[in-house]
């Protein structure tokens, strides 16, 4: 018998190699509103956002086509660092597209070797999340793009800690 609460993966993949997206797929057994108010409510979304032990000291989010994002995440070595980006696309509760470019406290676009992040990164990356609500549980798809290859598997590995973190708060939270 499966255990129902618990995230599933549907697919296990390696990093991506240069050139590709890194693309996260998950079956949660909540409803997909809930699942959008995480990733969209600033209150949720710094309830889970960041690695393993990470905390989002700053989760500013505008989910309408032209809002910005600043989201910060702080180590246990407590140097935070933060991203801003635009929504260039919002089909509320199902999909939304936004940028990603590092940036500092006050949401300025900054070079990742500011924060010590190696790569030729892009001046933005772009991530896509798509929820598909099923018989009350919602499969997510979540797509980067633009993270260069010697940032691919450490940036995965950490977006893997944040979607499991993600499973975890659903189970204790109300929509």
């Amino acid at each position: 018998m499966s255990d129902h609460t618990s995230p599933q993966i549907l697919e296990e993949k390696p990093p991506s190699p240069a050139g590709e997206a890194s693309v996260y797929r998950r079956v949660l057994d909540a409803p997909r509103e809930l699942l959008w108010k995480a990733w969209t409510e600033p209150g949720r979304f710094r309830r889970w956002w960041g690695p393993r032990g990470y905390t989002s000291p700053v989760t500013e989010t505008d989910p309408r086509v032209g809002g910005r994002i600043l989201w910060g995440m702080r180590p246990p070595d407590g140097r935070a660092f933060y991203i801003t980006g635009v929504f260039r696309e919002v089909v509320a509760p199902e999909r939304f597209v936004l940028t990603k470019s590092f940036a500092d406290a006050d949401g300025t676009a900054v070079p990742p070797s500011r924060y010590g992040v190696p790569g030729e990164w892009p001046a933005e990356t772009v991530l896509s999340v798509t929820l598909v609500e099923r018989d009350g549980r919602t499969e997510m798809t979540v797509r980067e793009e633009g993270v260069p290859g010697v940032m691919r598997g450490p940036n995965e590995a950490g977006m893997e800690e944040a979607l499991d973190k993600l499973a975890e708060y659903l189970k204790t939270s109300a929509a």
